[in-house]
């Protein structure tokens, strides 16, 4: 593993600060890089803006096949780069190349992409008028990104970026800045190969800092962020004030509803690994599981049976399924959360404690509650492995409870049952930006548009037609005529 990542390109110039990168697996020292200073960011953003004013010429398709080029660059480093984000987020080596995977998948849907950015054509009421709305590249695109996922979130927005015209500036999480330095390079090295050395250009910092320039900067049109409601909530401001766009993907708290009729082994597996994969910390991660009353204790036995051969340690192994969390904060959260738990009357059915016997203090065991719909903490959002088990005597109730907390990130349904189904995805259903049936709130494919709604932020990354967000409209008209007929049949004669 070692040798491998040694492959990577992990050279990065800042004249800042030195900020060490520290595995979650062991507590050691991966590598140290410097940080970028305001001057730094200067240079880099004029940088990513000159290369914007040359990228923007160049046809759409022309801009595709570089993308292309950088897909079946980042195939060579897959084993690599997964390797790398296991080191440095410590999830686990098939969920690592499995991150890899999906950014060369958004290269593929985006040189696909790259000749499909339609406008429309519309009738117009005048005569000899011909009226259509185009799509133009909207600028230098910043991205704030988190340690979850250090690569894919980054290629969602920087691959359809790219084929959209624009050029990409951005903030890693300061806690997996090698995976952010290692992918950027790569794909940086391509474009330098074509003449557009700033297409993807990269910031590091210790902090909060230069994520707050790139909000305020009036020479970024558009901000990807990714990250916390709290932190969500600072970037709309910020970003709002100066009247530029958005893309936000913050929080979740996602539930899977269980009907009586349901598959139940279906259902645990999904739960396992939506609960306890990433250790917790996904975005899309199970936190609740509101199931009718009559099958509630069958599930919750077969799903701690299923969580006893969960298997807890060095990431890096065959057979381990859960990783550390990310750092001591991260377990801090998770002890606080069971605290309020007790606090609150909740019954710990599994797990609740530190996972002993690990190579460094991060490591927890997948916990199991039984708890109510009314507790405060289950609206809360625990970036941790804590799973809420809620009895629910209706699906008309389970579909309240879902919708009763402040996040709309992922939902889903297991039942057989088509009615239940379709009512769960209809208006007066799930209110979350993804609802999904027979499967869990993960996992989700770069072909459909990923966000959510209400503290969730209402931006929308990746597939369908989130490319529009990258991009400016433009409507034209043009008179082909000889006469200037006015629009609404306005007459004004000279």
């Amino acid at each position: 593993m070692t040798n491998l990542i040694a492959s990577l390109p992990l050279n990065f110039f800042g004249s800042g600060k030195p900020l060490s990168s520290i595995s979650p697996i062991n507590g050691e020292t991966i590598g140290s890089i410097s940080t970028s200073t305001s001057e730094d960011y200067e240079r880099t953003l004029t940088e990513a803006h000159r290369t914007f004013l040359k990228w923007r010429e160049l046809p759409a398709p022309k801009r595709g096949e570089i993308v292309r080029q950088i897909g079946l660059e980042l195939r060579q480093h897959k084993a690599a780069l997964g390797a790398l984000i296991t080191l440095e987020m410590g999830k686990i080596l098939a969920e690592g190349e499995g991150e890899v995977q999906e950014a060369i998948d958004i290269a593929d849907f985006a040189v696909g992409l790259s000749r499909q950015l339609y406008g429309l054509s519309m009738h117009s009421e005048r005569p000899s008028h011909r009226m259509y709305e185009q799509w133009h590249p909207l600028g230098v695109v910043g991205v704030i990104s988190a340690f979850n996922f250090p690569m894919a979130v980054w290629a969602w927005n920087a691959m359809l970026a790219a084929v959209c015209g624009d050029t990409v500036l951005w903030k890693p999480s300061e806690h997996t800045p090698l995976c952010a330095v290692a992918i950027n390079n790569i794909c940086q090295a391509v474009a330098t190969r074509h003449g557009f050395s700033g297409l993807f250009n990269l910031v590091v910092g210790a902090d909060a800092e230069l994520g707050k320039k790139i909000a305020e900067d009036p020479r970024v049109p558009l901000v990807s962020a990714t990250g916390s409601c709290r932190m969500g909530r600072s970037v709309g401001e910020t970003v709002g004030r100066r009247l530029g766009r958005t893309i936000l993907e913050l929080g979740g708290n996602n539930a899977v509803i269980v009907l009586k009729d349901a598959d139940l082994d279906l259902v645990v597996r999904a739960v396992a690994f939506g609960a306890a994969g990433t250790a917790g910390q996904r975005c899309t991660s199970i936190r609740r599981v509101l199931i009718e009353r009559s099958i509630e204790k069958e599930f919750v036995a077969k799903l701690t049976q299923a969580y006893k051969q969960i298997r807890i340690g060095d990431p890096r192994e065959a057979g381990i399924l859960m990783g550390p969390l990310v750092n001591q904060a991260a377990v801090d959260g998770y002890s606080r959360a069971l605290l309020e738990v007790r606090k609150e009357g909740g019954e710990i059915v599994y797990g609740g404690e530190l996972a002993a016997g690990k190579l460094s203090t991060l490591y927890v065991t997948p916990t199991i509650v039984r708890a109510r719909a009314q507790m405060a903490i289950v609206k809360e959002e625990t970036f941790a492995p804590i799973l809420y088990v809620i009895a629910v005597d209706s699906v008309e109730q389970a579909i309240e409870i879902n919708n009763a907390v402040p996040q709309g990130l992922s939902s889903a349904i297991f039942t057989r049952n088509l009615q239940h189904s379709e009512r769960f995805l209809s208006a007066a259903g799930s209110d979350c930006g993804i609802a999904n049936v027979n499967i869990g709130t993960s996992g989700a494919e770069i072909g459909g548009a990923f966000g959510g709604e209400k503290d969730t932020g209402g931006g929308r990354e990746s597939g369908s037609d989130a490319w529009k967000q990258y991009m400016r409209r433009q409507t034209s008209t043009i008179n082909w005529g000889n006469d200037l007929p006015l629009a609404q049949g306005i007459k004004f004669d000279l």
